[in-house]
């Protein structure tokens, strides 16, 4: 009786450990409450979505075409991506939470004297990851970048999600 009461326990701690090691694992930058993950470890056996850079869409029809007020500041843009990216992921059966990895590509805004609108990204990108209503943080790159393929845009950003099977 004691052998089969050992083996079980083994049994179970070993599915306990072998069903940890297959989750999404996210590291959390030391010492730090900002937004996004040192690292993200994904196992085998899990689906993962790639989405294409995404940019803004019109904000201010009514203003010049290709200009950036009429796609509106980083944060405004930011804003605009990141729902056209929820609407994306909801499409294959995901959500924001899934992500795993952004990119963000921004243009240095000339109202900034032509610097990338750092604040203006993190105050679009706050709602939407490390918030109470989607916790989850990706790891994420933010690099400064000549020009983006839509006049007036500001930023682009894209993601790679991850499912498990």
């Amino acid at each position: 009786m004691k052998t089969m009461t050992l083996l079980t326990g083994l049994l179970m701690t070993a599915t306990a450990l072998s069903s940890h090691a297959d989750e999404i694992k996210r590291i959390a930058l030391p010492n730090s409450s900002f937004p996004i993950s040192l690292a993200v470890s994904v196992p085998a056996q899990t689906d993962l979505l790639f989405v294409s850079g995404l940019l803004a869409d019109l904000h201010d029809p009514k203003a010049p075409k290709d200009s950036f007020a009429a796609y509106g500041d980083t944060a405004t843009q930011t804003t605009s991506i990141l729902n056209k990216l929820k609407g994306v992921l909801q499409s294959q059966g995901l959500d924001l939470g899934d992500v795993v990895q952004l990119r963000v590509f921004l243009v240095g805004d000339p109202a900034k004297g032509g610097k990338l609108d750092f604040a203006g990204l993190q105050e679009g990108y706050t709602p939407f990851f490390g918030s109470a209503a989607q916790p989850k943080k990706p790891a994420r790159t933010a690099v400064q970048v000549v020009a983006l393929p839509l006049p007036g845009g500001l930023v682009e950003i894209e993601a790679v999600a991850a499912r498990k099977k």
